[in-house]
């Protein structure tokens, strides 16, 4: 069992910025991948980023890259979303997922992780 608990979200202007951060315990959480994801209203949920169980790989959504910077810290089982120029297209609700496949390749697709937090909320005005 892997339990992750965000942090973080809030109100921000356009222009802005917000660190997310997502706290893991549980099973060997070092050894996992993780992901970064989003829902807007009305929308499906979508994926922003994903980092490998060193960090040694990372990956992007099209529409976050070069804004977003995600981490992780496997000394305290916290993974990061560094979010700048913040867009009001950014605004959603946040949730960070474990795959749980120890030292397995990074992910994009939604089916590949077994573990969701209960997400942040993230709001940028205009």
């Amino acid at each position: 069992q892997v339990r992750l608990v965000e942090s973080g979200g809030g109100l921000v202007q356009a222009g802005g910025s917000l660190r997310l951060s997502c706290a893991a315990s549980g099973r060997t959480y070092t050894n996992f991948p993780m992901g970064w994801f989003r829902q807007a209203p009305g929308k499906e949920r979508e994926f922003v980023a994903a980092i490998s169980w060193n960090g040694g790989s990372t990956d992007y959504a099209d529409s976050v890259k070069g804004r977003f910077t995600i981490s992780r810290d496997n000394a305290k089982k916290t993974v990061y979303l560094q979010m700048n120029s913040l867009k009001p297209e950014d605004t959603a609700v946040y949730y960070c997922a474990a795959n749980t496949r120890p030292w397995g390749p990074i992910a994009t697709m939604i089916s590949a992780y077994d573990y969701w937090g209960q997400g942040t909320q993230v709001t940028v005005s205009s």
